[in-house]
């Protein structure tokens, strides 16, 4: 099984304002990264290799990031241990701190690829029913023998 995750963010302004544009920036390069990452799978992007154009909810300052990695230590070690950290650190000067949770992962079949829809039910579930198999965060490790389906 591989390891699916969804975090979403409220930006500040526009994603074409000079507030965002150090984040807007360091996308291509973010995204390199990801997709050169031992134990990367897949991320969602449309035909301009971003998702920043993808309206998954009505707010459209609202932007998501969903990717698929073989296991949760490749998905940290992007996170944590590349430039996606530097960017992360500064995540409080482009997005709206959120008191919910704002990231969710979960555990897929190989060869599945989740849909955007799939991925807010597990957001909103997580958000409702906190930590399960379902649904989890970095906090509550899991693992694929836990799921639930």
């Amino acid at each position: 099984m591989y390891i699916a995750q969804l975090n979403i963010a409220r930006a500040i302004a526009p994603l074409d304002s000079p507030q965002l544009k150090d984040f807007m920036d360091n996308l291509a390069p973010i995204n390199e990264i990801a997709e050169s990452s031992s134990g990367f799978v897949w991320r969602l992007k449309d035909d301009t290799g971003n998702a920043t154009d993808i309206q998954a909810f009505e707010d459209p300052l609202m932007i998501v990031n969903m990717s698929v990695w073989e296991n949760v230590e490749a998905l940290k070690h992007f996170m944590f241990k590349t430039h996606h950290l530097d960017l992360l650190k500064r995540k409080q000067e482009w997005f709206v701190k959120t008191e919910q949770a704002n990231y969710v992962l979960w555990w897929i079949e190989k060869g599945h690829l989740p849909t955007l829809e799939e991925a807010k039910q597990r957001l909103f579930y997580l958000r409702e029913n906190g930590e399960s198999p379902y649904a989890f965060s970095f906090r509550s490790r899991y693992s694929p023998g836990d799921t639930l389906g």
